[in-house]
């Protein structure tokens, strides 16, 4: 009787196999779930703070030196950008300039008002030497609001290093996005 016996052990260990793969399955389709959760809560909480702060950008990493020692290379900034709010000598705003695809931080030194209430002012960041207008696009002598993507409102220091790392090494920025899509997908409930 011992093919038989074998014959029953064998079904059983299939029986057990099935049930594992199915279970493996539903497991991992959950995970894939929980992911896809993670991912469009983030760019919920995003778009929230695009539309609570008034700025496309809520939250800048300082790539340059340029505004030592107010802000260092790594410090995550957050950013306001309210209409109503007048643009004053002496604060920190996030500009983009046309030509160049990253944003720049630096501070207002000079500010001219129009009487028709339109504002023209000049940038410079604190460590640089000279105002930014060889930053400005050919021509441009001034910022004018619409350039503005946010006010400086407070910062974290150097919690964007790892912006900036995955900047400078792409391939650390893969292999970190391969390590936490590993561990979402992976991550087994307690």
């Amino acid at each position: 009787g011992w093919p038989r016996s074998d014959g029953i052990r064998g079904g059983a260990a299939m029986d057990l196999f099935g049930d594992l793969r199915r279970m493996n399955k539903r497991q991992l389709y959950y995970q894939v779930l929980n992911f896809a959760m993670i991912v469009s809560s983030a760019l919920m909480i995003w778009k929230g703070l695009i539309v609570v702060t008034g700025s496309e950008s809520p939250i800048v990493v300082v790539l340059s030196g340029s505004m030592e020692p107010a802000f260092h290379r790594g410090d995550l900034l957050f950013l306001t950008n309210f209409h109503d709010d007048p643009i004053r000598a002496g604060e920190i705003v996030v500009f983009k300039v046309e030509g160049r695809d990253i944003p720049i931080v630096h501070r207002v030194i000079k500010v001219h008002e129009k009487g028709n209430g339109n504002i023209k002012f000049l940038t410079k960041g604190d460590n640089n030497e000279v105002d930014d207008r060889g930053l400005y696009k050919e021509g441009q002598n001034w910022l004018e609001k619409k350039d503005v993507v946010g006010r400086a409102r407070g910062f974290l220091p150097y919690v964007g290093m790892v912006t900036i790392i995955m900047n400078d090494y792409p391939k650390f920025k893969y292999a970190l996005l391969a390590v936490m899509g590993a561990y979402v997908l992976l991550k087994r409930e307690s």
